[in-house]
């Protein structure tokens, strides 16, 4: 691993979250599941604190002494094993909790939120549910991070421990803070307010609202979380989809982004692949294996849970690493005495109870060696595209056979895929908020350290400002190539778009550079490059285009699928042919001598098929 990844994990090895229940907890409980996990070849774990189990007894209160005490305990006992040790800051999901100030509430355009933090580790103490954070108060979230961090403190002194966020379920409809009203009419010219009430049947209205929210998540609470961890003494792991904001930008500013699987697809882990490649980040993880099956509402539980197919868990994973992750989260490891029996509801089930015997920690071997394979170098990106940012924006609620658990709004992004005609290149996502510091230095596209050769753009609507920096970008050499007429989002529309527009279509070509991979019926693949070469991950066919909620057995295969490619690195061209076995994906190194392909044989098992 490079300096950076060391920095953050210990080993490659995936993680576990570990639910924790409200309730007692004993040292030597911890100790049996940390020994556990270590022997099972896992490389660490991430406390998440949650409700209460039926007839449970009580233990510690949230950010209490004993609470704290016990955090360090595990801390110590974690490293002394080699073992990651992370920190939910908070229970459940959205920040937010009973100790929330009034003022730090979460509000909507009609006054304080309705929202409860229900079914957090408070709930075995205290009858009334929790308060939500104002995720758009920058002052709200400063304070947060730095009460609950207070509690983490001994912990963090131990060693080095990310602080992690999860999704964003925070109600968005009518979100709002002091001084909203404000800061729009000096953004945008006009009173937001008597629009509020129908906003949703006003486009170009709701999309200047979305662009205020959008730039108030990036400002007060993304950028304030990471600062704040760092000066806690740990780093940032955060997971920002649900967020109505650019997701592009708000994973760029966490240390290490994180994107979820598989009430997300794998083609979503591409937003947080290309915002860290953007920023020069070397961690992808992703909370890997959520209701992979399906889901239920709790207590649950999830379909086939404690029965999952390791053929089927395994061409998830490798349908993340073929989409940027580079680390695996296991979602997730209830906490358990020896001999326990509990289970977290909307999981795959990691623990002593399992039914993989031997194959879990052979399969977590398995997925160390792709990681550390895929955080080799940097990131390979050759063309640049741009996130259709502003179409979500101006659509709405997604139509009922597009909605997932969770899943209401274009926005979330859970449907925007890279463009198909731009397989076998290695397309990276790009935004307006990148656009706004990168340059063209001899003809291509300059962002941090990454240099794309073209730009496509295949939208419905960009934005003004967006259309500034691309017209200059043209103008400077850059190929840049426009697939569609597009239009100017937002209420009020500049003069000179048109003329803008017209000079941009002016500008572009149509012609695509050489690919990275040539060839019929390319699978989904990932590269890394380093001095000299490159690692290209290149997943089993069969695990192309997974959807939640995946078919009981979808791994199943008897035959022995062959593709012939060419790659294309760097100036040399290398026939080869693959050949993937059941349930095998391909890890090639390429240098500047040969193409090897490398030995990642696991064998997962045959799936069993539903009835």
């Amino acid at each position: 691993m490079s300096k950076e990844a060391y920095r953050y994990f210990k080993s490659n090895l995936p993680h576990t979250r570990w639910w924790w229940f409200s309730g007692e907890i004993k040292e030597e409980d911890i100790l049996f599941q940390l020994d556990w996990l270590k022997e099972n070849n896992f490389g660490g774990v991430e406390i998440a604190w949650v409700y209460p189990l039926p007839l449970s007894r009580k233990g510690p209160k949230l950010l209490d002494d004993e609470w704290s005490r016990l955090i360090v305990y595990t801390k110590e006992q974690a490293d002394q094993r080699g073992l990651q040790c992370d920190f939910t800051l908070g229970t459940l999901w959205p920040f937010g909790g009973s100790f929330i100030p009034e003022m730090f509430r979460s509000k909507t355009y009609k006054g304080y939120s309705n929202q409860r933090l229900k079914h957090s580790w408070e709930m075995a103490y205290n009858e009334n549910p929790g308060f939500i954070l104002d995720h758009l108060s920058k002052e709200a979230v400063i304070w947060y991070v730095r009460h609950f961090g207070s509690a983490l403190k001994s912990a963090l002194n131990v060693s080095t421990s990310g602080l992690f966020c999860d999704s964003f379920e925070v109600e968005t409809k009518g979100l709002w803070c002091d001084g909203f009203e404000e800061k729009f009419k000096e953004k945008f010219g006009y009173n937001i307010l008597p629009h509020m009430a129908e906003i949703e049947n006003l486009p170009d209205i709701l999309y200047d609202y979305r662009k205020l929210i959008s730039d108030l998540l990036l400002e007060n609470f993304y950028l304030p979380f990471t600062k704040e961890c760092n000066s806690l003494g740990g780093f940032s792991r955060v997971q920002c989809h649900g967020a109505p904001t650019d997701l592009l930008a708000a994973y760029g500013f966490s240390d290490v982004p994180e994107s979820e699987a598989l009430l997300f697809d794998p083609e979503f882990s591409a937003i947080a692949a290309s915002a860290a490649a953007l920023t020069n980040k070397q961690l992808v993880t992703c909370e890997a294996f959520t209701c992979m099956y399906g889901w239920k509402p709790r207590p649950g539980p999830a379909p086939w849970q404690k029965e999952e197919n390791l053929a089927d868990i395994k061409l998830l994973a490798d349908a993340l690493f073929a989409n940027g992750v580079n680390h695996i989260i296991w979602h997730g490891m209830p906490f358990n005495p020896e001999n326990g029996t509990n289970q977290f509801y909307a999981t795959v089930h990691v623990g002593p109870d399992h039914h993989h015997g031997k194959k879990l920690g052979q399969f977590n071997r398995y997925m160390a060696t792709i990681s550390e394979a895929m955080k080799a170098g940097e990131c390979f990106g050759d063309i640049a595209v741009y996130l259709p940012l502003e179409d979500m924006w101006m659509k709405n609620r997604l139509p009922i056979d597009l909605c997932q658990p969770g899943a209401t709004y274009y926005w979330e992004m859970r449907n925007v895929n890279l463009p198909k005609i731009l397989k076998g290149h290695h397309p990276l996502w790009i935004s307006n908020f990148y656009l706004k510091n990168a340059k063209v230095i001899n003809g291509k596209l300059v962002c941090g350290n990454k240099i794309f050769s073209h730009l496509y753009i295949d939208v419905e609507w960009i934005d003004y400002f967006a259309l500034i920096h691309l017209v200059k970008f043209a103008k400077n050499g850059l190929k840049i190539i426009v697939k569609n007429d597009f239009k100017e989002p937002g209420k009020d529309k500049n003069s000179d778009f048109n003329e803008e527009k017209k000079s941009l279509l002016e500008y572009a070509v149509q012609d695509l550079p050489p690919p990275l991979i040539s060839g019929e019926n390319l699978p989904d693949f990932w590269c890394r490059k380093f001095d000299g070469g490159c690692f290209i991950f290149l997943a089993h066919p069969l695990s192309q285009g997974l959807h939640y909620p995946a078919k009981y057995g979808f791994a199943y295969s008897k035959e022995i699928v062959f593709r012939k490619i060419t790659i294309c690195f760097e100036g040399k061209t290398y026939p080869h042919e693959i050949h993937f076995k059941p349930y095998q994906s391909i890890l090639l190194k390429v240098t500047e001598k040969e193409i090897v392909e490398l030995d990642i044989a696991f064998d997962p098992g045959v799936p069993k098929l539903a009835d």
